[in-house]
């Protein structure tokens, strides 16, 4: 229950109580200090509080902005504050100063653009100087960007003429349907998709579905996508072609329904985070099935996409947060940098570059395309190609970055050592009293990676335990890795670099095996890995930090699991007892993390992760 307090008696004609009513708010007037203090000792304890000039002039929208979204503890419009449950003591407490002392209520405001009063703040609106001092006390204030919409208090009826007039020279609905798509993103997206799902999110509005049954929907039919590839009749990859796409308009539309009807939640952007992973992922596997009824095996090239797939994106997630965007440089851009803005002055080459680094909505539409029209086969050798070529684009950006940007701070190399996932194995390792030495971190964890990955590659069916001994080497570069702080520019390649370790290791070893069904359980165990993986990120990202340590110790880390699958291989490689053994490891990692991540992210304490930057998935 959201409680709305009036300071003051409403102006006659004024659509203020119906705009707050129509947002979900009970309104009470208080025309004094004491009514003020009793009304908001009254609200409901569980529920959100705003205090509102009764002489506000502006859109609903902006009062929605101002005053509902979930996301934050505290926000503040001009004429008009906000607080949660866990803000209400702020609120409280800024209330009882700012009655305490006498000013006058009335000031001239802006009238549009949510701009701060340039009043001074003892004759500021009550509710205005009630947000100063909630920040004033410590207490972060959300204050949205309205850019057209109008926000003001006039102080005299002309001032009130000119902003009723402001308010009818917008149209604050067509401001809510644009913003509610994201600012960036890529080109299908923006020209291919948006300018229709926006109007769908709307339609779902109004029919009060949430984000969340949209969200489900999307991988709903994604999944049945999957099955119709499955099939492995042309018929069947058509249909699937036609409700992949279907699938990516439903997953713009979730965000879009979110963000229009400020309906953000925490388990839904969860939900949004890991489902398009699955949905992506399961269409590979539906491919592969379907590849199978033609007799033609594809699970290793299908396991390859997304394998790479997940290490591009855990290459753009581990530099961003070890070079976030605020971070300095000291004045010096390195040249990559200096390139990117001078392509940025020419208007195509920005859709280009984003369209290189093949974002979802390029991807799914190029593997709706291929699946439609060729075969299985040809759909992922030309993804493969596509989305190897976007890393190698992406990735050789990052490390000329990397040249000239400074090393993580102590938080950032904190967040990467929790992407790292190394495990009890290698965390004993880097307590050992010797140093790193010489060689930096990345170098321990490539010579680790491409140790394992080459021993695998040419040991030869007799070669299992040589194998063994490469992933203990490996084991103990990770330790050795992470023997001091990830501070150094260059740190942020570990996480990748161990992703590219575990991943490829069991890739080789699966199919090095020739043992029938080895593959898609090399499959279903890299999948259980990768949710891990993403789950971690999610987390990070959120400020809740690393999964728990027994949860890490449970799943042995990447260099743990690693050496479990080379010691299964050495000793069932020929029969089938290694794919057993992955059956075995993938659905008893998946149970447990699965769980596990359930149940943190529907807790209390899981916090609310949306993605409005458009950065490629």
């Amino acid at each position: 229950m959201s409680t709305a307090i009036l300071t003051g008696s409403p102006l006659p004609g004024s659509p203020l109580e119906d705009d707050l009513r129509a947002l979900g708010f009970t309104v009470t007037v208080a025309d004094d200090a004491a009514a003020l203090t009793d009304a908001l000792a009254a609200a409901p304890a569980g529920g959100r509080v705003a205090l509102v000039d009764p002489r506000f002039t502006g859109h609903r929208h902006s009062l929605r902005l101002g005053l509902t979204d979930p996301r934050f503890d505290a926000a503040a419009i001009p004429g008009a504050v906000t607080a949660r449950p866990q803000a209400r003591p702020a609120l409280a407490a800024a209330l009882g100063g700012a009655t305490a002392r006498t000013a006058p209520a009335a000031t001239r405001n802006p009238v549009a653009g949510g701009a701060r009063s340039a009043a001074r703040p003892a004759t500021a609106p009550l509710a205005d100087r009630v947000a100063a001092a909630v920040e004033a006390a410590g207490t972060a204030v959300h204050r949205p960007e309205l850019g057209a919409l109008v926000a003001a208090v006039p102080a005299t009826e002309a001032e009130r003429a000119e902003a009723a007039a402001a308010v009818a020279a917008v149209d604050d609905e067509a401001v809510r349907l644009r913003s509610a798509v994201k600012s960036r993103d890529g080109f299908v997206t923006t020209h291919l998709v948006s300018p229709y799902s926006r109007y769908l999110a709307r339609w779902c509005a109004r029919r009060g579905l949430t984000p969340n049954q949209v969200t489900t929907a999307s991988l709903v039919t994604a999944l049945i996508a999957a099955g119709c590839a499955a099939t492995g009749t042309r018929t069947g990859f058509v249909a699937a072609g036609v409700l992949l796409l279907l699938s990516f308009v439903l997953d713009c539309t979730d965000g879009q329904l979110a963000r229009y009807s400020l309906q953000y939640s925490t388990l839904g952007a969860w939900l949004d985070a890991t489902f398009d992973r699955a949905k992506e992922y399961a269409y590979y596997a539906g491919l592969a099935l379907g590849a199978a009824r033609a007799d033609d095996d594809v699970w290793a090239l299908a396991l390859s996409a997304m394998i790479l797939q997940s290490c591009r994106h855990i290459v753009d997630f581990a530099f961003n947060d070890a070079h976030p965007p605020a971070a300095g440089s000291g004045g010096t851009r390195a040249p990559a940098v200096a390139l990117s803005g001078r392509l940025d002055s020419i208007g195509w080459t920005v859709w280009a570059r984003r369209m290189i680094v093949l974002p979802i909505g390029e991807r799914w539409l190029l593997i709706a395309i291929l699946t439609a029209l060729t075969t299985p086969r040809v759909t992922f050798i030309v993804l493969l190609a596509a989305c190897g070529f976007a890393a190698c684009y992406t990735t050789a950006g990052r490390l000329l970055r990397s040249r000239r940007l400074p090393g993580p701070t102590p938080q950032a190399a904190l967040t990467l050592t929790g992407l790292t996932d190394n495990g009890p194995l290698a965390a004993l390792v880097s307590r050992l009293p010797a140093r790193r030495g010489p060689f930096p971190a990345p170098a321990w964890a490539l010579g680790g990676t491409a140790l394992l990955v080459a021993t695998a590659l040419w040991s030869g069916t007799d070669g299992g335990w040589v194998t063994v001994l490469a992933a203990a080497c490996y084991a103990f570069a990770a330790g050795r890795a992470q023997a001091a702080p990830l501070r150094r520019p260059f740190d942020w390649l570990l996480p990748p670099l161990f992703r590219a370790g575990e991943y490829l290791t069991i890739l080789v070893l699966a199919a090095r095996s020739e043992v029938n069904g080895a593959l898609p359980a090399a499959f279903g165990l890299v999948a259980a890995c990768a949710y891990h993986h993403y789950d971690t990120v999610y987390r990070l990202r959120g400020g809740a930090g690393a999964p728990p340590p027994w949860l890490v110790l449970a799943t042995g880390g990447h260099e743990g699991r690693t050496l479990l699958v080379t010691v299964a291989a050495a000793l069932w490689a020929s029969g089938q007892g290694f794919t057993v053994a992955l059956t075995v490891l993938a659905g008893a990692l998946a149970l447990l993390v699965l769980a596990e991540s359930i149940r943190f992210w529907v807790s209390s304490q899981a916090p609310a992760v949306h993605d409005e930057t458009g950065e490629p998935a």
